[in-house]
Order: C-alpha cells, then structure tokens, then sequence
C-alpha cells in the first residue's frame, strides 16, 4: 500500500488539477489599404508622370505609361494600394518632386 501511495505522489508531482495548457496561435491582420490616386492637370509633362510613376512608385516603365494615359484620358487613375501610412509617405514624395520641378500635380489618398 506504501508503495501505491509513493506511486500516485510522484505522478501527481507532475500533473495537477490547476495546471492549464495553452496554445497561442499568432493571426497576421492585413493592413487596411488606400487608394492613392494621381490626378490630372494641364501642365504637368507626361514624361515627368512617368518618371513619378517608376521612381517613387516603382512600376515598370510599360506600367508607367499605361497608367499616365489613363489619367490623361480619365482624369485620374489609382497608382497604388497602400496602407494608410505609405500611401502618406508617397504621396508626400510627389508632392515635394513635383513642387520642386514647378509642377502643380496633384495626388490624393482614399479608401480602396
């Protein structure tokens, strides 16, 4: 009987009724993005849009274009969809590029 009892301490030594195993499983939420739009306007070059569109938004130049015409067509396009804070960051670069080159382009941010 000692020995039943010496068996079922030591056993219990290692599991008892408070002990509570936990998993922790980690989820990833995706950022909520924005659209950031270029807009159009009379005096902003094509060639200096492109150059906006590869260098600060690094599309290819094929994109580039692609994009630039549909703002000169449409009046705008989105260029990019981005968390709130770098489509923020981005279009504060085009703003600063375009003011220093004495263009008056125009790019906003909305909800996607």
């Amino acid at each position: 009987m000692i020995k039943a009892v010496q068996d079922f301490e030591s056993s219990s030594e290692h599991q008892s009724e408070t002990d509570v195993i936990t998993q922790t499983k980690t989820q990833v939420k995706q950022p909520k993005l924005y659209a950031v739009i270029m807009h159009n306007d009379n005096y902003t070059t094509m060639d200096f849009v492109v150059y906006v569109l590869v260098e600060i938004f690094e599309h290819s130049i094929e994109k580039a274009y692609q994009l630039m015409m549909q703002i000169h067509e449409s009046g705008q396009a989105v260029v990019a969809l981005l968390p709130y804070d770098l489509a923020e960051m981005k279009v504060d670069e085009v703003t600063a590029l375009a003011e220093q080159a004495s263009y008056p382009l125009l790019t906003t941010i909305e909800p996607a």
